[in-house]
């Protein structure tokens, strides 16, 4: 499980809400909130940041270990 997918099913029960109230408050489809606790690594930024939302966060860039003189050398 990602850590978004922890974050977000954490922070729905912290609530109380179901993966269908998720869905209605956040305006995403069930699936789309199954999906995302489920892991899945493809999605839309725009509707995770719809759910995170209402837990007050949002995804964007973090800092990593990694930098840029690492990358060139997996070439």
């Amino acid at each position: 499980m990602t850590r978004l997918a922890q974050y977000i099913k954490a922070k729905r029960k912290e609530f109380g809400l179901t993966q269908v109230d998720l869905s209605l408050k956040s305006g995403v489809g069930l699936r789309f909130v199954r999906e995302m606790e489920q892991g899945k690594e493809t999605l839309r930024l725009d509707k995770v940041n719809q759910v995170l939302r209402l837990f007050g966060a949002e995804l964007g860039p973090v800092k990593e270990e990694r930098v840029i003189s690492d990358i060139d050398d997996d070439k």
